[in-house]
């Protein structure tokens, strides 16, 4: 039997989200402007404006779908239910030329249903993630899979923690195989502990300054003192993103930044502009490129995909995004700081 050869296998959970834009509503800041919070009226009736159903989505969607996109034969493996929802993220997925063999469908559950309260360019999501069935391959469909070139491991629910060591174990039996991580809330809620052996065979680690600071426990604002902590826990390259101060790069003890790619019209909504940034910039050290080529190219997929609703609409092809590459402005540029 010919097995398909896999560059880039995305792990984790597949949600339909609906986006609710709202009309109603403020957000109150504290004082450092970090701590927001999205205020409408209790009790009572509010308008909104409008409802966009989107389906197959979630973290680890997101990356296959950029993937497959940027060229490289992708794969997803989720749970989902035997509901409606369940089959059109089943044919979402096959339209995106993402190979579905690993895509568990569980009988009499539902599919992950989240709602996005949409105001202004940016979101709060309600979120709800069932309980699944969650284990490694069985025989047959380890026999269907070669080794990948890179797993993507991202948002998984809060029943995902012993299938976390199932991943870990084909890890460590596949020295060649290449690890992202980029946490959700439930990974990172579980601790550093529990999810140690993930960490020790992570190869390149994304998460945001806040999260940095939750990982690590620790209140510093730091970017150097953050990237340090991450990478002592395992992890090889460790990238930080900063909102619209741009993103960190450590790796070999030196600290780069870049800025984000200047957008090209108003953003429209910033749902997936941080799975957009990690999935580029893993899938092009998957192409060849080098740790500092792939931080050049991750700001620009973030960019296209505040331009859209949605996590995927915007995602680019390879083509395209080299096309932003070649007329960024100057100052777009990779910047060693420590």
């Amino acid at each position: 039997m010919n097995m398909k050869k896999i560059d880039f296998l995305a792990i984790g959970d597949t949600v339909v989200d609906a986006f609710i834009k709202l009309k109603d509503a403020h957000v109150n800041c504290k004082i450092d402007k970090n701590a927001c919070e999205l205020c409408v009226p209790f009790g009572d009736k509010i308008p909104y404006d409008s409802l966009h159903v989107i389906s197959a989505v979630g973290n680890s969607p997101n990356a296959a779908v950029a993937a497959a996109r940027l060229g490289l034969s992708t794969a997803l493996m989720t749970n989902i239910g035997d509901d409606l929802n369940g089959k059109e993220c089943l044919a979402v997925l096959e339209k995106e030329n993402i190979d579905t063999t690993f895509v568990k469908i569980e009988p009499g559950k539902l599919t992950n249903y989240h709602f996005v309260l949409w105001y202004d360019v940016d979101r709060t999501i309600l979120i709800k993630h069932q309980n699944y069935e969650r284990h490694w391959l069985n025989t047959k469909e380890a026999s269907d899979l070669s080794c990948p070139t890179w797993i993507y491991l991202s948002s998984l629910g809060e029943d995902s923690l012993p299938f976390h060591s199932e991943i870990s174990d084909y890890l460590k039996k596949h020295e060649d195989v290449k690890l992202a991580f980029q946490p959700g809330t439930f990974q990172i809620k579980f601790g550093t502990e529990a999810l140690k052996d993930i960490y020790s065979k992570t190869d390149v680690f994304f998460c945001n300054k806040e999260e940095a600071e939750k990982i690590l426990n620790i209140e510093s604002k730091d970017i150097l003192t953050l990237s340090k902590g991450i990478q002592e826990l395992g992890p090889k390259i460790v990238v930080i993103s900063d909102g619209s101060n741009g993103a960190y790069l450590y790796i070999d003890r030196e600290l780069w930044h870049n800025e984000i790619y200047p957008d090209i019209a108003p953003p429209v909504d910033r749902t997936g502009a941080g799975d957009a940034f990690s999935s580029t910039f893993t899938s092009a050290l998957c192409l060849g490129k080098t740790p500092l080529e792939a931080f050049s190219w991750g700001p620009i997929n973030s960019m296209s995909v505040v331009q859209k609703i949605g996590a995927q609409e915007g995602l680019l092809s390879r083509e395209k995004l080299e096309e932003y590459l070649k007329i960024a402005p100057n100052d777009y540029k990779v910047n060693k700081i420590k």
